[in-house]
């Protein structure tokens, strides 16, 4: 006996309701717009260092060691250089620098917490202030930024004030200029790797003329 012979449709039509069908064309349509922002859409910026950031880092323990260049003009508006070596210690807030000639006697020794300031001065007794900067200026003739240098040598800006900062074009992690406080705080160069950090660095501030130049050993 003959079996009777079934014809399947080619497709069966699907009935999608209007509502599913206009959700799934604004889905397609977001999905492109999404691919083509996407496409469109620049390089990030590099990341910054933010100011909390910062400060936890300046609190750290640092040390540099390296030579340093001092242009200044003394009462009479004469020009006046000293240079030599320096040793750099930073326990938290507290500083303690150690300007030595370039033959290794000790011109001076700084240090600074958030609550007294002393200076050492060779043959002599020390001498405290709560200045830093007033105690520098009267024993030495000059004053080193030690509060704007615990981030400058970082280097980032310190977070309490305003600053401008201009960045290597070449390698926008790098910091070039930072200006800040009457400052202009130049990188002059960075160490080669594998060490990291500042090499060179020029601290300018036009009133009262103050000339720094720092060359750090890594």
């Amino acid at each position: 006996m003959r079996m009777p012979t079934m014809r399947l449709p080619l497709y069966i039509p699907l009935r999608i309701p209007r509502h599913t069908a206009r959700a799934a064309t604004a889905a397609a349509a977001a999905a492109a717009a999404f691919a083509l922002g996407g496409c469109a859409s620049t390089k990030p910026p590099p990341l910054q260092l933010a100011p909390d950031m910062a400060v936890t880092q300046a609190i750290g323990t640092h040390a540099y060691h390296g030579r340093f260049a001092v242009r200044y003009s003394d009462q009479s508006g004469n020009a006046r250089n000293v240079y030599g070596n320096f040793d750099w210690q930073q326990h938290g807030d507290d500083v303690s620098v150690e300007l030595r000639s370039p033959l290794g006697q000790t011109l001076a020794i700084v240090k600074a917490s958030p609550r007294t300031a002393s200076l050492e001065l060779p043959n002599r007794q020390p001498q405290y202030a709560t200045d830093v900067g007033d105690l520098m200026q009267h024993a030495l003739g000059f004053s080193l930024p030690l509060a704007g240098l615990r981030y400058w040598l970082l280097p980032t800006p310190a977070p309490a004030t305003p600053a401008t900062t201009v960045r290597d074009p070449a390698d926008a992690t790098r910091i070039t200029q930072i200006r800040q406080d009457g400052w202009t705080i130049d990188y002059v160069a960075y160490a080669d790797a594998p060490a990291t950090g500042v090499k060179r660095v020029n601290i300018v501030r036009a009133t009262p003329p103050l000339d720094i130049k720092l060359v750090l050993d890594q």
